[in-house]
């Protein structure tokens, strides 16, 4: 970056002196000025924005980087962490199985009685309103067939 300042001032310089042999009259001599007056200001506008980009792109760069070591870091800390609970979960259901099968053991004899005894139940009940249901569906339909004779003809 330094030596393209260097170089573009040295061209300045050469077309500032092949300029003024050229042209006598002072007022071109500071119109020349006021050109490469100008043109110092845009160069250093443009060096500045150039450097403040390149700035913020470094200060954006060392905050991925330091995201991602903070991340890394915390990944090796609970990653031990994780082992461990993984492998204490694995024990636990170990231990637990022979608990839990034993309850099935005795549960599934309960379940069996209890759905051979509510099964006649169950059954009875259904014989009992299935005449009562057969009944209110007659009953309905002469409703029906009353309501319609009720009707207007169409």
């Amino acid at each position: 970056m330094k030596f393209s300042l260097v170089a573009t001032l040295l061209v300045v310089l050469a077309v500032t002196h092949g300029s003024e042999a050229r042209s006598l009259v002072k007022r071109e001599v500071q119109a020349e000025v006021d050109k490469i007056t100008q043109l110092f200001k845009e160069m250093s506008a443009s060096v500045t924005t150039a450097t403040q980009d390149m700035v913020e792109k470094m200060k954006a760069l060392e905050m991925t980087n330091t995201a991602q070591t903070y991340m890394e870091d915390s990944r090796a800390k609970i990653q031990p962490l994780v082992e461990k609970v993984q492998a204490e979960a694995a024990k636990l259901q170990e231990q637990v199985k022979p608990f839990i099968s034993n309850i099935e053991e005795h549960i599934r004899p309960l379940t069996g009685d209890f759905s051979a005894q509510v099964q006649p139940l169950a059954d009875n009940f259904q014989a009992q309103v299935k005449p009562l249901t057969d009944m209110m569906e007659k009953f309905l339909q002469q409703m029906m067939e009353q309501s319609k004779a009720l009707l207007p003809p169409q």
